[in-house]
């Protein structure tokens, strides 16, 4: 029969009888019209079309999804189309298989930004000047001085796909191995065990701490030794307390280093000193210099330039602290390596010398709030006394919890797989650079969550805020490398691969291509 001409009111009262193929392709979930799909792109359509339902809520947590075979029936496509936008949900942490209950939806990310504007009505900003305000005020936040809080503003921001560091793959938080120790932890709990506990910690994962430590980093150390906290940005409050109380208000800091932890030791009243780091690492010699009395570095894996602190440097690191100066060792991203032998934590070759903090967020998720402080025996009573002080310690059953995938050796197994998951990712956004961001220099490859790259601004005067600003007015997050700044240097990108399934890397890396194209002089 062929298509009908009757007008819209006419066809509803006719759709009981025959159509064509092209009507009757259509599901009524969702009211999706696989007509509206592009050729040769029914499963990003698909996909698109899902992500949007889930982030405005039509589909909330919960929510169970057609089986795939019927789903692709309804839409006259072959099975995979359906099952393969399944995988990208499932690879994003938005949907997940649940056995005879199917495919459901466990987590809904913030409503997707509004569509931009066509970008032939924006013109790109002129050599020298800055992207225009027209798309919105997320890109503003890059066009000002950084200020306190500029990160957890940016990460409240709306958008397509999210490139910033600092996240791991939470879609792989191991939910099942984590409700089964849950459920051993509470089934063997006494009721002393809900009150008020030791401020160092449980001493199950203080146990658990000092065994995983002396496997992974070398350290060796003993349960009292340990101070559980709330991450390493509590690590850095109490220390910074300390120091205060010892006179010591400068603290040398990587430059360039991390935006968030300098900016957790200004918070705390300490004037932080740039000390310049090159490809050995942080600059001892420049760190005498300064005449600072406290040195924060990221010796295993630099945030953000991905360099190991070399042989050479790390002797006369140890060296002046054994002159009396105080080491602030952040293991960042120690665990996550690919490309290159594993590196001693500093605190294993100098336990006296060393203040060493760790945690669980880039490993499991920083929603926990679980890390760990060991100091030279000195400081330790004046930390446990800060401690308890803040808090009085952190909540136990996490603890206890943590403690138990721990010991169980489930925590390797995690990491192992993990491993694989954030290579996986690496590679793909390796790829997308070199395709899309030829004259791109890439740093920090071979471990970690994030690449850092850099550009040749001398025949440009590109601006790495003006490129961020630019990627974020068409959807993509990513970080200027000058927030990480301290003093002046080439522009670039600090971005994150570890949260993002391998299709929208690319597709945010494209964004990126363009949007630099889109400054680049006419």
């Amino acid at each position: 029969m062929g298509r009908s001409t009757k007008s819209p009111s006419e066809g509803s009262k006719t759709r009981s009888g025959p159509q064509s193929a092209d009507t009757a392709a259509g599901s009524d979930f969702l009211q999706l019209d696989i007509g509206q799909a592009p050729a040769g792109g029914r499963t990003a359509w698909l996909a698109d079309r899902l992500r949007a339902a889930i982030a405005d809520g039509r589909l909330p947590v919960g929510t169970r999804l057609p089986a795939s075979r019927v789903l692709a029936g309804e839409l006259r496509v072959t099975r995979g189309v359906v099952t393969e936008a399944y995988r990208r949900l499932a690879e994003s942490g938005q949907i997940a298989g649940r056995g005879r209950l199917g495919t459901v939806v466990v987590a809904a990310p913030a409503a997707p930004a509004a569509p931009a504007a066509p970008r032939e009505s924006v013109a790109p900003a002129a050599p020298g000047e800055r992207a225009p305000d027209a798309a919105g005020p997320g890109p503003a936040l890059f066009m000002s001085a950084v200020r306190d809080g500029v990160v957890d503003t940016l990460r409240a921001l709306p958008c397509r796909i999210d490139l910033s560091p600092g996240l791991p793959d939470l879609a792989a938080f191991p939910r099942t191995a984590w409700v089964r120790a849950e459920r051993a932890v509470l089934a063997g709990v006494t009721p002393a065990d809900f009150g008020y506990g030791d401020p160092r910690g449980a001493p199950a994962l203080r146990r658990a701490v000092v065994g995983w430590l002396a496997r992974n980093r070398g350290i060796r150390a003993d349960p009292d030794e340990v101070v559980v906290v709330a991450g390493v940005a509590q690590a850095l409050a109490l220390l910074g307390g300390l120091l205060r109380e010892d006179g010591v208000h400068r603290i040398a800091v990587e430059d360039p280093g991390s935006l968030g932890a300098r900016q957790q030791l200004e918070y705390g009243g300490h004037t932080v000193v740039p000390v310049p780091v090159d490809e050995g690492g942080l600059d001892v010699a420049a760190l005498r210099a300064s005449g600072a009395r406290a040195v924060l570095t990221t010796p295993a894996h630099q945030f953000p330039t991905g360099v190991v602190l070399d042989g050479e440097r790390r002797r006369e690191l140890l060296s002046w602290a054994a002159e009396g100066g105080v080491v602030i060792e952040d293991d960042y991203d120690a665990e996550h390596r690919y490309d290159r032998p594993p590196v001693p934590a500093l605190r294993s070759l100098l336990p006296d010398g060393v203040c060493y903090a760790g945690s669980v967020s880039k490993l499991l998720a920083p929603a926990l709030r679980v890390g760990w402080l060991l100091v030279p025996p000195d400081r330790l009573d004046a930390v446990v006394r800060a401690k308890r002080y803040a808090d009085l310690g952190n909540g136990v059953l996490t603890q206890l919890v943590l403690a138990r995938l721990m010991d169980s050796g489930e925590l390797e197994r995690h990491l192992r797989h993990v491993r694989l998951r954030h290579r996986r990712r690496r590679d793909a956004m390796l790829r997308a650079v070199r395709a899309r961001l030829p004259g791109a220099r890439v740093h920090g490859a071979a471990a970690g969550l994030h690449l850092m790259v850099t550009f040749d601004d001398r025949e440009t005067g590109l601006r790495d805020t003006d490129l961020a600003a630019a990627a974020l007015a068409r959807g993509v997050k990513v970080h200027p490398l000058s927030w990480h700044r301290l003093t002046p240097g080439p522009p670039g990108l600090v971005l994150g691969y570890a949260a993002g399934a391998a299709h929208d890397i690319e597709e945010g890396i494209a964004v990126v291509g363009e949007a630099l194209r889109g400054l680049a002089p006419t």
